[in-house]
């Protein structure tokens, strides 16, 4: 293999190491829970959570504001969940959730 090839897949090889390591630590910052309830009327959701390091919460159960009402279309009570949570406007706002693998 030529010097250039050898180059080229290094760069791939590097490349795709950082995009999983991106992934990676954005998932790392994801609380864990399960679902209470459900409210899409409400633009709501009820989480059953662990500890909210981001915004450092102790685990409870909470309702939070969630702003983009597609994260509920594959979601049902008692899911468990990975989620990020942030401060807006003096309301908890759920920004992403994940079904728990």
């Amino acid at each position: 293999m030529s010097a250039k090839k050898r180059g080229r897949a290094w760069a791939l090889a590097l490349g795709g190491s950082l995009l999983a390591l991106a992934a990676w630590a954005q998932t790392a910052d994801l609380s864990e829970g399960e679902i209470r309830k459900i409210d899409p009327a409400a633009g709501k959701i009820t989480i059953a959570h662990g500890e909210i390091k981001s915004i450092d919460m102790p685990p409870m159960t909470m309702v939070f504001t969630v702003k983009n009402p597609a994260l509920f279309d594959a979601l049902k009570k008692g899911d468990k969940v990975r989620f990020a949570v942030v401060r807006e406007d003096g309301k908890l706002v759920l920004t992403e959730i994940l079904q728990a693998r």
